[in-house]
């Protein structure tokens, strides 16, 4: 390697992958630590870095998608794992899928070729004292260098679990069957009152619902996942297995909770929380489940007022070493009260492959700017990769890591529009400021 700075970097995956070939083509050297082939964690099975271990699958593709959005974004970067993917493309109708081989084997191809990029193989235990240094060592981060992790930030503050529930669109709740109210009304503010949606069940209802919640196809866990839950994030169904008034005094519970219209507590309520704070979007509180996408997609359309629910994300529960983004990063990816060391892709708290090749591109574009003097300025909050940074800066008391939606980027405030109108308009928006951020950043290089 030729003189100059040299940046470090822990895990070679989609964020790890992303982030090396874009500092190298942006002059800057890098050694690139990985384990392969010496060792590998127990979802993957190829050589090759930059594996797909579940899914071929990008998602959708379209603008009025908002991982097609992000794709896109990421494309006019210049991110190279986009460039892989277009490159390995298989029919897949709306969605970008790929030939997990070719492309997992071009991306190899390009870390290998770069001169300015250094691959040192082994499995790291402790975190190096080298700085820059970007960590990216996906979910199944090996329990050595997480427990080295968790030393540095705390243990409170790295989970080993992940329990997501469902968002569904604002726009999409039948509010005439719904109602505001925190329990016991706590909070004076309109914004205490309007926090959260409950959605009331009858007796009738609410037994029609355990039923279906049991009878679902659930997801089987992977073979390196442990089926053994904590007791704060049961899945949904388990709980409904214990008893069929299990989730009446769990997460449906309707004590405190007044229904305007009967003047009583329903028999069980579905609570929704703000996802973001212009309410467009909501998660169902505690509602973390196995269950097949399929199986929530119409399960959950039984709960009164999500009748006609669009489904921003599904809910999930599986093992996932990630950070307290909210708590622990600043606006750039790096830990706040330790400068020069970044965390990109899943262990910074994103969800998804896409998801986790931004975070690795954004990292290399913060690195490279602090190397060459200049002070970082994130993409704008109405792009997709700005709000991927947003969403890395909410609920540090609860925090969750997300796929990108639309819910994670400023709101449409333009004329009414129908929905596929209005995110194509928001994509519209996202490209034009994305556009206008770059051509600010050449300038400061020029």
């Amino acid at each position: 390697m030729t003189a100059g700075p040299i940046v470090t970097i822990i895990g070679a995956g989609l964020a790890g992958s992303e982030a090396a070939l874009s500092l190298a083509e942006r002059g800057i050297r890098v050694r690139l630590l990985e384990q392969k082939p010496k060792s590998r964690t127990a979802a993957a099975v190829s050589e090759n870095f930059c594996e797909l271990v579940c899914s071929n699958s990008f998602r959708g593709a379209a603008l009025s998608n908002a991982v097609g959005l992000l794709k896109e974004e990421m494309r006019r970067l210049g991110s190279h794992v986009m460039r892989a993917a277009d490159a390995t493309t298989v029919p897949a109708g709306g969605a970008l899928a790929v030939d997990r081989e070719r492309f997992s084997a071009e991306v190899t191809a390009r870390l290998k070729a770069s001169p300015l990029i250094e691959i040192e193989t082994g499995v790291v235990e402790r975190l190096p004292e080298a700085r820059p240094l970007i960590v990216a060592t996906g979910p199944l981060t090996g329990d050595a260098l997480a427990a080295d992790i968790a030393a540095r930030v705390g243990a409170s503050a790295l989970a080993y679990y992940d329990a997501i529930s469902p968002i569904v669109s604002a726009e999409s709740i039948d509010w005439d069957l719904v109602f505001h109210a925190s329990r016991w009304d706590k909070g004076t503010s309109e914004e205490d009152r309007t926090a959260y949606v409950n959605c009331p069940l009858n007796a009738e209802q609410y037994q029609n619902f355990v039923s279906e919640v049991r009878a679902a196809r659930k997801v089987e866990p992977q073979s390196f996942e442990d089926v053994r839950y904590f007791e704060g994030c049961l899945p949904i169904e388990v709980m409904a297995e214990r008893g069929e008034r299990t989730l009446a005094f769990g997460p449906m519970k309707p004590v405190g909770l007044t229904d305007p219209k009967t003047g009583r507590w329903p028999h069980a309520v579905v609570q929704l929380r703000k996802e973001d704070e212009a309410g467009t979007a909501y998660n169902l509180v505690g509602f973390q489940t196995k269950m097949a996408w399929g199986e929530q997609d119409r399960v959950f359309r039984m709960i009164p007022g999500l009748a006609q629910a669009e489904f921003y994300r599904y809910g999930a529960v599986h093992r996932n070493t990630f950070l307290n983004a909210p708590k622990l990063l600043d606006g750039t990816m790096q830990l706040a009260n330790e400068p020069g060391l970044y965390f990109a892709g899943q262990i910074a708290g994103t969800e998804g492959y896409v998801e986790g090749a931004a975070g690795g591109l954004l990292c290399a574009m913060f690195v490279a700017d602090r190397l060459r003097g200049r002070e970082p300025v994130p993409p704008p909050p109405t792009t997709a990769l700005g709000g991927l940074l947003t969403h890395l800066k909410r609920n540090a008391d609860d925090y969750q890591p997300s796929n990108i939606t639309f819910s994670h980027i400023v709101p449409w405030d333009g004329t009414r529009l129908k929905k596929r109108e209005k995110y194509e308009a928001m994509a519209e928006r996202a490209l034009r400021d994305l556009a206008a951020w770059q051509a600010a950043r050449s300038s400061l290089v020029a």
